[in-house]
C-alpha cells in the first residue's frame, strides 16, 4: 500500500497559512509595542504638562532647552541636549537621564510625578545660573583685556617722560663736567710746573755748593 495515497488532509502543511499566521502574530505584537509607546508618551506628556509653567518662565533668549516629547523607541521628552526623561520597563517609573563625558547618569529615578518634576526644575535652575555666570565670566575677560591692552600706554608715557629727563640730565652733566675737567688739569699743570722748577732749582743749588 503507498502511505502517500493514505495520507489525512490534516498532515498537509500550507505556506500560505503559515505567512498567514506569522503576519498576523506580527500585527498582534506592533499593536501592543504601538500601545505601549503610545502609554509611555501619554506618561511623558503628562510630566510635561505638569513642567509647562516652569518651561514659560525660562527666558526667551536661553536657547539650551528643548522641553520637547519626541517619538521614537523609546519616546523622551528632552529636556537639552544631553537630558531627558524616559520611562522604565514596569511603564510607570519615570526615569530621568543625562549624558556626560563619564557616560550616562541618572539624576532621579521614581514613580513619583512630583518629584521626578521637581528634579527637572531644579535642573533647569541650575542650568540658568551656569548660564549667567558663563556670560558673566565672559564679559569680566573681555574687561579685563580691555583694561590689560589701554594699561601699558601710561607707563610707556611715563617711561619715556622719564627717558628725556634723564637725558637732558646726562646732557647738563655732560655740560658741566669739562669745565670741571679743565680746572683739576689746570691745577695739575701748574702743580707739576712748579715742581719742576723747584727741583730744577734744587738741582743748580746742589751743584753750586759742590763747586764751592
Amino acid at each position: 500500500m503507498n502511505d502517500r495515497t493514505d495520507s489525512s488532509p490534516d498532515n498537509v502543511r500550507s505556506l500560505k497559512g503559515a505567512l498567514q499566521r506569522v503576519r498576523t502574530a506580527e500585527t498582534e505584537r506592533s499593536d501592543v509595542v504601538v500601545e505601549l509607546r503610545d502609554a509611555e508618551r501619554a506618561r511623558l506628556e503628562i510630566l510635561a504638562e505638569e513642567l509647562r509653567g516652569v518651561f514659560d518662565e525660562v527666558p526667551a533668549d536661553d536657547e539650551q532647552f528643548l522641553f520637547t516629547v519626541a517619538s521614537g523607541l523609546p519616546p523622551r521628552l528632552w529636556i537639552d541636549m544631553t537630558a531627558f526623561v524616559v520611562m522604565g520597563r514596569d511603564r510607570r517609573t519615570y526615569r530621568f537621564l543625562k549624558d556626560t563625558r563619564l557616560g550616562r547618569t541618572i539624576l532621579v529615578e521614581t514613580s513619583d510625578l512630583s518629584a521626578v518634576a521637581d528634579t527637572v526644575t531644579n535642573y533647569v535652575a541650575e542650568r540658568i545660573i551656569e548660564r549667567e555666570r558663563a556670560i558673566e565670566g565672559d564679559w569680566l575677560i573681555k574687561r579685563l583685556l580691555s583694561d590689560e591692552a589701554e594699561r601699558p600706554r601710561k607707563p610707556l608715557l611715563r617711561r619715556a617722560g622719564d627717558s628725556e629727563q634723564k637725558a637732558g640730565d646726562e646732557t647738563s652733566s655732560a655740560s658741566r663736567m669739562p669745565s670741571a675737567d679743565l680746572g683739576w688739569l689746570a691745577a695739575a699743570f701748574f702743580a707739576g710746573l712748579l715742581a719742576g722748577v723747584l727741583a730744577l732749582l734744587a738741582t743748580a743749588w746742589f751743584v753750586v755748593g759742590s763747586g764751592g
